[in-house]
């Protein structure tokens, strides 16, 4: 393997209120809002130094039920890599059959795919 991660960027999960979740997070956390100029608040990035959660609203039948175990989920997990390290992964999934998808989120590049579970993981680089 040819690539290196450089950290765990961020996590993103589902919440039922975005708005008072990050205020959740700020006010219980101390957890700061970044990025929030970006991508009209959705998600919206609360973080810690420079690892971060990312606050997608929920959608579906689970959106509207209580807070058990199917109103959230964990929707991908982000790791960080250099622009070189981007760009080899890009190359070494590719050659390992690895199928994914390239975003530019203006900000960041990110390619996403899925473990064999169907986790769905993120490489992103802010070297942009």
């Amino acid at each position: 393997m040819t690539f290196k991660l450089d950290k765990l960027d961020h996590v993103a999960i589902t919440v039922r209120d975005v708005g008072r979740s990050v205020k959740w997070y700020q006010d219980v956390l101390g957890l700061r809002r970044a990025h929030a100029d970006q991508w009209g608040g959705i998600p919206s990035f609360v973080v810690a130094g420079d690892t971060g959660l990312a606050l997608f609203p929920a959608k579906g039948a689970g959106s509207q039920a209580p807070s058990g175990p199917g109103a959230r989920r964990v929707d991908h997990i982000a790791f960080r890599a250099s622009r070189e390290n981007f760009d080899r992964a890009r190359t070494e999934l590719g050659a390992k059959g690895v199928t994914f998808t390239f975003q530019d989120h203006g900000i960041s590049h990110s390619i996403y795919f899925r473990d064999p579970d169907g986790h769905k993981l993120e490489i992103t680089t802010y070297e942009v």
